[in-house]
């Protein structure tokens, strides 16, 4: 089976994550169960395919060769101790972008289903439901930290700066970001309002032509991180526990974070 092409990690990123995963957890199944249908290696194996792929679960059972139902259950055995072991592989901000580095930030909306008992998650902004992932990265566009807690879609980006957590973890670094963020505490630059019914100097003008081909390059982040296909390709179903949606994000994002240092 072609694991790097499922999983997006070479076979040796995937035996030093199954390694650590057995550390944690020894085995998929509890000593004098019965025999695990698919064994650690290929459950790991199953649950990151399933996290960058968006699979449905049937399928993933289908190609994996086990029942939906033991999908399931490794997908919640699994996913929170992929977080877990993955922690001390995401570097601080300032690791990526140098201690007085500046980061580049702005927010994205990852799809989820639209669910009448959750308010919020229409982005009018995206024009779907969606969370808000709040993502900081270099000037050279490399992804540098992401908010661990999404924020319903429907919030602008200047509540969600700090809401997500992202405030915090660019704490002590200048940020860029666009008009959106105008006013928020912890961003330092943001391109020149063009006042009501007046224009902008020349130089305001010639200054935000400049800072928007800086800011190029976060959405060149957003896209790298779009490249993980759970995050956007496909609507998946929100959490009802906002403490699961947290738990559930900090998982995702270590795991493209751990892609992203190890290639």
């Amino acid at each position: 089976m072609r694991y790097d092409t499922l999983t997006g990690l070479s076979h040796g990123q995937l035996a030093e994550l199954a390694g650590r995963i057995t550390g944690r957890l020894a085995d998929v199944v509890q000593p004098g169960g019965a025999p695990a249908a698919i064994g650690l290696f290929r459950s790991v194996a199953m649950v990151v395919t399933l996290m960058r792929k968006n699979l449905t679960q049937e399928v993933a059972g289908a190609v994996f060769g086990c029942s939906q139902p033991t999908v399931s259950r490794r997908w919640d055995l699994l996913r929170p101790v992929i977080g877990q072991v993955l922690a001390d592989c995401v570097l601080a901000p300032a690791q990526i972008a140098g201690k007085n580095g500046t980061l580049l930030v702005d927010g994205t909306i990852a799809p989820t289903w639209d669910w009448a008992a959750i308010p919020d998650l229409y982005s009018g902004k995206a024009g779907y439901p969606g969370m808000n992932i709040q993502v900081a990265a270099t000037l050279g566009g490399d992804v540098a930290a992401i908010g661990p807690v999404p924020v319903h879609g429907a919030r602008h980006d200047a509540h969600a700066f700090a809401a997500s957590g992202l405030k915090d973890l660019a704490a002590g670094h200048d940020t860029i970001a666009d008009l959106g963020y105008t006013g928020v505490d912890g961003i330092t630059i943001v391109p020149v309002r063009t006042p009501p019914g007046g224009k902008l100097h020349q130089s305001q003008v010639a200054f935000n032509h400049d800072l928007s081909a800086i800011r190029a390059a976060i959405e060149r982040a957003n896209a790298h991180l779009k490249t993980w296909a759970h995050a956007i390709g496909g609507r998946r179903p929100v959490p009802a526990a906002h403490q699961q949606v947290r738990r559930d994000a900090q998982s995702r994002h270590r795991a493209i974070l751990l892609q992203q240092l190890l290639l």
